[in-house]
């Protein structure tokens, strides 16, 4: 994107700043459809993730229930996760390549640059989750989830999204390359996606793991999902998940203010 394309007319700031946010949220989107890797990500991640848990750990894991209809919510928010990260490699990327330095001059808010990367994945991993709920019903997915409970699991979908996607934004204004954020963020996303209930009962797990796959997060987001899909109260795992999220998102934003600012400065 051009610095020309950034120029703003004469209006008032709060609708400037809506302005600016839009056309960044546009390119950050433009990058995804003509990015064949990332559409390749965005359609064949889910289904292949869905196959490879449904059919290779299905027939040996007990856990009460049909093991896809366990399985969905944890592949949905593990997926999730990983799609959140993109947030930091896009921020990176801007880094390493130097958009940043072109974007500095210009009077937009420190965190719309960030911004733009965070809702444009929320749109994308909106789109790889309803590939993935499609996939697991042709695998025997049958949810008993009503109306209202779609929409709260789809609002705990995006809340969670949204938080992980900023925190990820940290990870990826940090990181000295596009290189480090593999690592960063696998050292994040991979123990507490695995140490969760997302693939297995916490009660399986040995009793120091279990206290902390218990009280984590993404098993809070996990089982209020899992409750609600199949058609039972989520209990406090919801509102706890809620509290989590919002305290991460709470945490998050500033901070990624704070280092855009910092690399804007330089």
């Amino acid at each position: 994107m051009t610095t020309t394309t950034m120029k703003r007319v004469n209006r008032p700031g709060f609708v400037s700043v809506l302005s600016d946010l839009w056309i960044l949220i546009k390119r950050s989107l433009t990058h995804i459809t003509r990015n064949m890797d990332q559409l390749l990500g965005v359609a064949f991640q889910p289904i292949m993730f869905m196959l490879l848990f449904r059919y290779v750990f299905g027939g040996a894991i007990q856990t009460g229930t049909s093991y896809v209809n366990f399985l969905v919510p944890g592949i949905l928010i593990q997926m999730a996760a990983f799609g959140a990260t993109t947030t930091s490699f896009s921020v990176a990327s801007d880094l390493q390549q130097g958009i940043i330095d072109r974007l500095k001059s210009l009077p937009i808010a420190s965190y719309g640059v960030v911004a733009g990367h965070v809702i444009a994945d929320l749109f994308r991993n909106l789109l790889s989750s309803i590939i993935l709920i499609g996939v697991a019903f042709a695998v025997g997915f049958r949810p008993e989830a009503g109306f209202t409970d779609w929409l709260a699991i789809l609002g705990l979908l995006l809340v969670f999204t949204f938080a992980f996607s900023w925190a990820s934004a940290i990870m990826g204004l940090l990181a000295k390359s596009v290189q480090a954020v593999q690592w960063m963020t696998f050292i994040v996303i991979h123990p507490l996606t695995f140490a969760s209930a997302a693939f297995v009962p916490t009660a399986t797990m040995p009793k120091y793991l279990r206290i902390f796959a218990e009280n984590q997060p993404i098993t809070h987001v996990i089982e209020a999902m899992r409750a609600l899909m199949l058609g039972n109260n989520p209990g406090d795992h919801y509102w706890i998940a809620m509290i989590w999220l919002g305290a991460i998102t709470v945490v998050s934003i500033p901070i990624a203010a704070y280092l855009y600012r910092y690399h804007a400065s330089k």
